[in-house]
């Protein structure tokens, strides 16, 4: 079965991290352009980091404490979220990006998201 699962999601404090997974099957990730994307509620899903080939493309809102990364044994992709903040709270997605993680990239292919909460 192809699909794309995110999980690592839940609830943390102002300041501080959690680790997502987005782990593939049925296809090779590393193959693809990925991106993790968020959502909240009445607001546009915004990627917020991509990383294809020689790309890797980062929001600035999350920039310098959000990192991307692969594990291509794995078959998966991480978002690692350091200094989380309340308006980072959204459910999160990963994607693959078939048109290249260049400015304002586009998700094709979906997981079914994974909810992070950051509330004291």
């Amino acid at each position: 079965q192809v699909q794309l699962v995110e999980s690592g999601g839940g609830v943390v404090q102002p300041g501080g991290s959690l680790r997502l997974s987005c782990q593939a099957s049925g296809f090779t990730l590393d193959r693809h352009a990925v991106g993790w994307f968020r959502q909240t509620p009445g607001k546009e899903r915004e990627g917020i980091s991509c990383s294809g080939g020689d790309t890797l493309n980062t929001h600035p809102s999350v920039k310098g404490r959000f990192t991307f990364s692969r594990d291509t044994a794995k078959n998966a992709v991480y978002l690692q979220m350091n200094n989380l903040k309340p308006e980072d709270t959204a459910v999160y997605f990963c994607a693959t990006v078939p048109s290249g993680c260049g400015g304002r990239f586009q998700g094709y292919f979906w997981g079914q998201g994974t909810q992070v909460t950051v509330s004291s």
